[in-house]
């Protein structure tokens, strides 16, 4: 096995690259190849089916795609279930999830937003207030991509912002139930409302809302095709965090990095599968040194998922030889990656290169593996792409932002010929009356032409002086 190597070199550089970028972003939804389905299609019939069907629904698709049989009555999981969870959970375990969720909130609490002092001119004062979405769905990958620390992620920045009711839906397992990892970190954390709930069903609940399952304001939480489309699809009528896909790394780095150290970075997140693994750099002598140690640690018996790693590396892995620093960079922000780690001279200068990603590391002591369950930020990033327009999940993602202004009369008067001109050019004339009934004819400033029509700009009301005709 061999990882590609592509050198801006060869005559078709730039067209490899650009295949390799837009083969990741199509990560988000496969194609119907794939999976054997039109995912679009199906997401679509199984959230009109929750959404017509309701319980009845969920209960059928949980048998359809999960071969589990739920009634309307044990969708959800009942408190006792949950504290027994945590009460069989093993102790160092709990031990260690307490020390992550401080951790996760001591970060989210650092940069929580908040409100500046209200701006104030003559009488207006204009602020605004951020408050907590009332109520948040969030869901947790089940079977093979099964990460309790997902939970963690996502609930305490939401804890963190002030949201009160917090729902969870994991698929079930064989036997009906949730996953006790992740039942012990809900009880853990004071959530009561679980649900045995997976794939675009899950997603239909809790947009749509059932006679079990109340609907919510806004969803997030990573998850396969199905729920990333199912997000997609009910986005507007709920909010999302993003429709994100199959983790990846992008690694830029020159010759002062560990080749062994950045394989092994590569193979981590290889191990996913799917997922992507790239190293950009302008040093050939480190591409060559990584593609070697690469196969040399996946001959290593203590990685468990050499299969999978090994068969990522070959179909979505790359090593990018750039001609410069500057190149790195450029190709780094095309792909806008969702894990993006820094191994330079000078990480800082290229650090102020970078624009597009969603988590950054820096530093060769800083591998992504600590920002997946330790650091402080959540794991929860845009991916394929989307790093151009996403950001890191975080507490601010579940407050609202609500502008507030405040005049006085002296103020209102001072504005008062501006919106009236503005309404009356727009042909919204009852716009302008809530400023002419508030205050007399001889306060307001230069009032336009009652005459004066939409789009057309008001010409003065004084004659123009004539001009004498030559004799």
């Amino acid at each position: 096995m061999s990882i590609q190597i592509i050198n801006y070199r060869q005559a078709d550089f730039a067209t490899k690259v650009a295949k390799l970028r837009d083969r990741l972003r199509s990560f988000i939804l496969p194609s119907e190849e794939k999976v054997g389905v039109n995912v679009r299609n199906q997401v679509a019939e199984i959230l009109e089916e929750v959404r017509t069907r309701r319980d009845e629904a969920l209960v059928d698709w949980e048998s359809r795609l999960d071969d589990v049989k739920l009634t309307p009555t044990t969708l959800r999981v009942p408190s006792e279930r949950i504290k027994a969870a945590v009460a069989q959970a093993d102790s160092a375990f709990m031990t260690l999830a307490r020390r992550v969720a401080a951790n996760i909130r001591r970060y989210q609490k650092r940069i929580r937003v908040k409100a500046p002092a209200p701006l104030r001119c003559k009488g207006r004062k204009l602020s605004v207030r951020y408050t907590p979405i009332d109520r948040v769905g969030v869901y947790v990958p089940g079977g093979r991509a099964m990460y309790p620390s997902t939970l963690l992620m996502t609930v305490v920045p939401a804890q963190v912002a002030g949201v009160k009711e917090i729902a969870i839906c994991s698929p079930p397992t064989d036997h009906g139930d949730i996953n006790g990892l992740v039942l012990a970190l809900a009880g853990l954390l004071g959530i009561k409302e679980v649900y045995r709930l997976g794939g675009a069903q899950a997603i239909g609940a809790m947009a749509y809302g059932t006679a079990t399952v109340r609907p919510v304001d806004k969803i997030v939480g990573p998850g396969n095709a199905f729920v990333a489309e199912a997000k997609r699809q009910v986005f507007g009528l709920v909010g999302i965090d993003s429709t994100a896909g199959p983790s990846e790394v992008l690694i830029v780095a020159d010759d002062t990095a560990k080749a062994e150290w950045v394989a092994a970075d590569l193979i981590a997140q290889a191990e996913h599968n799917p997922g992507s693994a790239v190293l950009v750099t302008p040093s050939e002598k480190l591409a060559k040194a990584v593609a070697a140690a690469i196969n040399k640690q996946l001959a290593d018996p203590t990685i468990t998922r050499t299969k999978a790693a090994k068969a990522c590396i070959e179909d979505y892995g790359a090593i990018l030889v750039t001609k410069n620093m500057f190149q790195a960079c450029t190709v780094a922000n095309d792909f806008a990656t969702e894990h993006l780690q820094i191994i330079t001279a000078d990480d800082d200068a290229v650090l102020t290169k970078i624009r597009n990603a969603g988590a950054i590391f820096l530093d060769p002591y800083t591998p992504v593996s600590l920002g997946d369950y330790v650091a402080g930020p959540s794991h929860v990033l845009p991916t394929g792409g989307t790093a151009r327009f996403f950001g890191p999940l975080s507490c601010n993602d579940f407050l609202k932002a609500s502008s507030i202004v405040r005049y006085d009369a002296a103020s209102l008067k001072a504005d008062a010929a501006d919106v009236i001109d503005f309404a009356t050019r727009e042909g919204l004339t009852a716009h302008a009356n809530t400023l002419k009934i508030r205050i007399s004819k001889s306060e307001i400033r230069n009032p336009p032409s009652p005459s004066a029509k939409p789009g057309l700009r008001r010409t003065s009301s004084k004659p123009k002086p004539k001009t004498k005709k030559r004799k």
